[in-house]
């Protein structure tokens, strides 16, 4: 027997939540694995069908889970995937803007661009990793690990996974951090590219 209900809960770091059942009852648990037809990722207050099974600890939860495509009337307002806002958006061309402008005038050296680009492709990779355990239920990369990454030059790769993958790009707390992340990668490689930074050294 098939019933529906609503996302109640939703903890994206450990891939489960629960469902509340139009029936009334126990709020019943429910992992990503169990989930199909999914575009994205499970957001709060999303309709659900879904079939009960009894767990190892004879607990029940929820199994063969698809989206209800039938438009209801919710309270509030569930959370979107983000979109390609304006900061988003136009981060990586004005990020080139500045690369270029500070390589003229001040000519950083060469492995700068190059660590750019090997931390961006490694970032990528993390999200793509992180993003697949998370379907599995596996262990997840650390969003420690993933700020790191991107301060270290990591970012550019960090934004488009966000975007690609649809990964991480939700979560107001790991985004906020990221664009401080971001934004004191860009002001040191200003920083340590300006001539001040070299008289500072000499001394």
């Amino acid at each position: 027997m098939r019933f529906e209900g609503s996302l109640k809960s939703w903890n994206e770091e450990r891939g489960f939540g629960f469902i509340e059942a139009d029936q009334g009852g126990a709020e019943i648990f429910v992992h990503i694995k169990s989930i199909t037809n999914l575009k994205g990722r499970p957001v709060l207050a999303q309709r659900l069908s879904f079939e009960v099974e009894l767990g190892p600890q004879g607990k029940k939860r929820a199994k063969n889970v698809l989206p209800v495509r039938q438009a209801v009337a919710i309270r509030g307002r569930a959370p979107s995937q983000a979109q390609w806002g304006t900061a988003t958006l136009f981060a990586l061309p004005a990020f080139l803007v500045l690369y270029a402008v500070v390589a003229f005038f001040w000519r950083p050296p060469g492995y700068v661009a190059l660590a750019y680009l090997v931390m961006s492709v490694l970032t990528f990779a993390a999200y793509a990793a992180d993003k697949s355990a998370a379907s599995r239920g596996a262990w997840r990369t650390p969003e420690s690990t993933l700020h790191s990454l991107a301060l270290a030059c990591g970012w550019p790769g960090a934004l488009v996974a966000q975007q690609v993958l649809r990964h991480k790009s939700t979560k107001a707390a790991f985004r906020s951090t990221f664009w401080l992340t971001a934004v004191l990668n860009v002001a040191g490689f200003v920083a340590l590219s300006s001539p001040f930074a070299s008289v500072l050294l000499r001394r």
